[in-house]
């Protein structure tokens, strides 16, 4: 399975990006979920999705500005995520788990990882 990660970009604070990500192979059972490594730091977590769609975790760091989604009849997810800040500057990178059960909060949590898509917001 291969994940192609696309929609980041530059954009002023306040603006909006959608980011996409499209697996080769089944997104479905598995939850999936974008992450992000800001310059000189860690990747962390930022939305995460089960395999249902049903449920969902967010860093309090971007709930109420940013939403996960997926179709895993095209066997994407998605990153809508509205009023932008300085600090959301990082590269972005979608993941899958790839077993059903367990959990799908932290970067240890998934296998498999796209090549990440930079996003630069300006102040």
């Amino acid at each position: 399975v291969q994940l192609q990660a696309s929609g980041g970009g530059l954009v002023q604070a306040g603006g909006s990006l959608r980011l996409s990500c499209v697996t080769s192979g089944r997104t479905s059972p598995y939850a999936m979920g974008w992450f992000r490594q800001p310059p000189g730091k860690e990747r962390e977590s930022v939305a995460t999705i089960s395999w249902s769609g049903a449920g969902t975790f967010y860093a309090d760091s971007v709930k109420g500005r940013f939403t996960i989604s997926r179709d895993d009849a095209k066997n994407s997810v998605y990153l809508d995520m509205n009023n932008l800040k300085p600090e959301d500057t990082a590269v972005y990178y979608c993941a899958t788990r790839t077993v059903f059960s367990g959990n799908y909060y932290s970067p240890a949590d998934f296998s498999i990882w796209g090549q990440g898509t930079q996003v630069t917001v300006s102040s």
